[in-house]
């Protein structure tokens, strides 16, 4: 009894909160490694075809720089719970901060498009558990009741990240060259780490070894990784004419049955597929999810229109998907307070509906289109914003006693991560496709005398151009017009989807009064 006695643990007590300016450089150091991080998913968007140019990829291939780094990063976010448990909370933090540093150094150097997707591959990899960690940080650095004041600077600066991604990296690419979209992380992610290590060293949590589900991770990463790969070389390769992309879906779904036959059965599993049975998490998780996914496809289609069609440079595509963060910056701090008396069903649905307006008038875009009116949209897109993330994780998390809420965050990040990879791939595809159609149809116009086409054809020819000349400018006008009406197809199409998510939402209970806020602005920001 005495022997074992001496033997136990000694409990530990979390440290106290900081003061002064160590809590100043404490707040000031996470948040810059969470602005890093959300900056580079949406850094590259403005600079894809300067990447793939400069690489000799399609533009189309250089969409997996964006796919490869959300895929990545999906996988390795339920693990950060089992990694801070072998390692501890600041150490994992502070190695996720410099290997994030050393791979963006790398992806800055990448020879060629595939050295580069293999470097967003590790980049993801080692980011995943920075932004929960961050949290988990800076929480214990307040006392608890400036939890909310904590979060609510924390949440800032996500938001602000990718306002300033877009234009960052459109000045960047412009000016500099596409390399220093990436090289920037390198003096920001040193100077977060020192400071971090030389404030929370001493503060470190537990460790302690637990088991891993090795064989959930391998059936995670085979499904994930093949059906990623599927999307993004499916039209390159001709979809299911192709063997490679036949062996690739084939893979995934046999490896997805699987996993989840073991994830069900398996006493530790790397990904705890038990939360759907909970109906708040499920429908707010597949709603969350694929809400984002028709986002983050539309969030990466604009400025690829923007530059490939109309004239635009990076910078000035980056200015016009830049004004999404006004009404988000101002709107979330209201949201974060009213999201526990007001109810999040409704608070959601209206950001669909907000969403739905954006994408409708974007659909109605034409090659004359001037910069306000693209810009407008962009605008109003950011007060929806501010009421999906944060109603939606409210719901996904209500009902769920404590010990299970850091596996649901896992789980449904996870998800809405995976779904934002996978939306990049579809949407892309489908402009593609699109695109091809409506070229066909109009090109078919110019044997019909009289069409617009025919007579655009023959002032070209009257002004002085040849046949070959006048011919490929047409070339290029219908070019033009076919992926801007494909566009429209796919901002009206998912404007409608977002209409119909509507419905998912309202599956779900509301959650108590009592709701905390602040926790969920937490969780959504990530």
């Amino acid at each position: 009894m005495t022997r074992h006695a001496e033997a136990a643990p000694t409990p530990w007590v979390p440290p106290p909160p900081l003061h002064g300016p160590a809590l100043l450089l404490g707040t000031l150091s996470l948040s810059l490694a969470t602005f890093m991080n959300v900056l580079d998913s949406s850094i590259a968007n403005v600079s894809i075809p300067a990447i793939a140019g400069d690489l000799g990829a399609s533009l189309s291939q250089g969409t997996w720089v964006i796919t490869s780094f959300g895929v990545a990063n999906a996988i390795s976010v339920p693990l950060t719970g089992w990694l801070t448990q072998r390692l501890g909370a600041v150490r994992l933090f502070t190695t996720s901060v410099l290997l994030f540093v050393l791979t963006s150094w790398l992806c800055g150097l990448a020879p060629s498009l595939e050295w580069l997707v293999a470097f967003r591959v590790l980049q993801g990899l080692v980011a995943g558990p920075m932004i929960p960690l961050s949290q988990t940080l800076l929480l214990a650095s307040y006392p608890r009741e400036k939890a909310g004041l904590a979060l609510a600077l924390w949440g800032v600066t996500t938001l602000v990240a990718p306002v300033a991604g877009p234009l960052l990296g459109g000045w960047i690419t412009d000016h500099i060259h596409w390399p220093w979209i990436f090289y920037i992380n390198i003096p920001v992610g040193l100077g977060a780490a020192a400071v971090t290590w030389a404030i929370y060293h001493k503060r470190e949590t537990p460790v302690r070894k637990l088991p891993i589900d090795r064989i959930g991770l391998v059936l995670l990463v085979l499904w994930v990784g093949c059906l990623q790969l599927m999307l993004d070389k499916g039209k390159e390769l001709d979809w299911f004419s192709s063997q490679t992309i036949v062996t690739l879906a084939v893979t995934a779904v046999v490896a997805f049955a699987v996993f989840i036959a073991w994830e069900l059965t398996d006493e530790h599993p790397v990904v705890d597929l038990r939360l759907f049975k909970q109906r708040n998490f499920a429908f707010g998780a597949i709603s969350l999810s694929i809400a984002y996914g028709l986002f983050f496809g539309n969030v990466v289609l604009l400025p690829l229109w923007l530059q490939q069609w109309m004239g635009y440079t990076a910078t000035s595509a980056g200015f016009a998907l830049a004004p999404v963060g006004v009404f988000a910056i101002l709107l979330t701090p209201l949201v974060g307070r009213k999201v526990a008396s007001w109810d999040p069903r409704v608070m959601a649905s209206c950001a669909f509906v907000g969403f739905a307006g954006v994408l409708y008038a974007r659909s109605q875009f034409t090659t004359q289109t001037d910069f306000i009116h693209i810009m407008v949209p962009t605008l109003a897109q950011g007060a929806a914003m501010a009421f999906f993330f944060i109603p939606l994780t409210t719901i996904t998390m209500s009902g769920l006693p404590p010990e299970r809420i850091a596996a649901a965050a896992g789980l449904s990040n996870f998800v809405r991560i995976s779904a934002g990879a996978m939306g990049t791939s579809i949407t892309t595809t489908l402009w593609e496709h699109r695109a091809v159609m409506h070229h066909a149809h109009l090109a078919e116009t110019l044997d019909r005398p009289g069409s617009p086409l025919a007579q655009t054809l023959a002032s070209l020819q009257a002004s002085g151009l040849d046949a070959t000349q006048a011919l490929a400018t047409i070339e290029r006008l219908i070019d033009q017009q076919a992926y801007t009406r494909a566009a429209d197809d796919i901002f009206l199409a998912s404007a409608y989807c977002f209409l119909l998510l509507i419905g998912t939402i309202w599956f779900t209970h509301r959650p108590g009064r009592a709701a905390p806020g602040s926790s969920a602005v937490a969780d959504a920001a990530h």
